[in-house]
């Protein structure tokens, strides 16, 4: 008889969360540094402004976002004003992983967190894309 899954839950926010703050943790030097500086939130979907501010409709399609001023563009004549923050949303990472079946639920956490990390230190998408082939 296959397994009882009836009683067993999808991984909550505090079990993202965990397996994010375990990537921040294994990161080499330079980048730990850098990750220091981003605060991390973890929340279901991103929210209707963040979405309409992508051009996204679908809150399925975004799995993590980067919301600051790249440490390119910084400059120590910047007013402090609100911290550079990746988000990572539970939900469209589940629904991913879910429809990949091919890897493990925290090597796609890091992956998310990872590109995220890369956009604060300014990396484009082409950028990522060159060296992070993720979709092949």
């Amino acid at each position: 008889m296959a397994d009882d899954w009836s009683d067993t839950m999808p991984p909550d926010l505090d079990t993202i969360e965990t397996l994010a703050r375990a990537a921040l943790a294994s990161l080499p030097a330079p980048f730990d540094a850098a990750a220091r500086g981003v605060a991390l939130r973890v929340e279901d979907l991103a929210t209707d402004d963040m979405l309409d501010d992508l051009g996204i409709d679908d809150p399925f399609a975004l799995t993590g976002l980067y919301d600051g001023i790249p440490l390119t563009e910084k400059s120590v004549m910047d007013q402090p004003g609100q911290p550079d923050v990746i988000w990572l949303f539970r939900r469209a990472i589940l629904d991913e992983w879910i429809g990949r079946g091919d890897i493990a639920l925290g090597d796609l956490v890091t992956h998310v967190l990872v590109h995220e990390l890369a956009h604060h230190l300014g990396w484009s998408d082409d950028d990522i894309a060159a060296i992070d082939r993720w979709w092949e």
